[in-house]
């Protein structure tokens, strides 16, 4: 989970969120080199007192800012597109995990593991025990193995919420009707906290998402 004062992404546990960070570094690498190398030529034309009134064409220079940026729009789009094929990627699973959101709280259902429906209510704040975090803390936390392929089942019952787990990368709309899903892979064990991201309600910022990977 993330921290106050954190400035960096959360640390991944899953293989995906891996390739997300990876992907968001690269892209912020070639972002900044951009916004300086354009500062230091703006800094260079307003410092430059140099002029000429006939020249009006340079084929040669204009044909370098046309290639250039066009190749580093393709160093952006190319490993773009290969997280979003890999986002829809379907891997074998041994285990499927089913989130139905409510107004306002999430219920679930493992079958591999002989799981049914249960629903996960958020604890009050009167009711935490020492240790625990406010607003994320839940009564019932979903278990499942880690370094096992799972995939995520996500519907709703009522209204428009949002299955949302950012150390997974894992973000899914729940639509009332429709079955979204997605793979994920718990790289280590421990303690993970989501939130609904899609506004569900008077109640969207109490229904959070706790999900414990264990070695079962």
């Amino acid at each position: 989970m993330s921290f106050w004062g954190q400035l960096n992404l959360m640390d991944p546990a899953s293989w995906i969120q891996s390739e997300m960070i990876l992907f968001h570094d690269h892209a912020l690498t070639l972002l900044v080199g951009i916004f300086f190398f354009v500062a230091l030529m703006g800094v260079k034309l307003l410092t430059n007192r140099m002029s000429c009134r006939t020249f009006f064409e340079a084929q040669q220079l204009e044909t370098i800012w046309t290639v250039i940026p066009a190749l580093l729009l393709i160093l952006l789009a190319l490993p773009s597109m290969r997280l979003l094929y890999l986002l829809d990627e379907n891997f074998s699973s041994k285990v499927i995990l089913k989130a139905t959101g409510h107004q306002w709280y999430w219920s679930y259902e493992v079958p591999a593991l002989n799981v049914e429906s249960f629903d996960s209510y958020m604890i009050p704040t009167n009711e935490l025990a020492a240790g625990d975090s406010r607003l994320l803390e839940v009564d019932n936390r979903v278990t499942l193995p880690y370094n096992v392929n799972t995939m995520v089942m996500t519907t709703s019952a009522d209204v428009l919420h949002a299955w949302t787990i950012p150390s997974l990368g894992v973000k899914m709309d729940s639509v009332p009707g429709r079955l979204n899903s997605m793979m994920t892979n718990f790289l280590l064990p421990g303690v993970y906290y989501g939130q609904c991201s899609e506004i569900c309600g008077a109640n969207h910022s109490f229904m959070p998402i706790v999900v414990q990977a264990v070695n079962i």
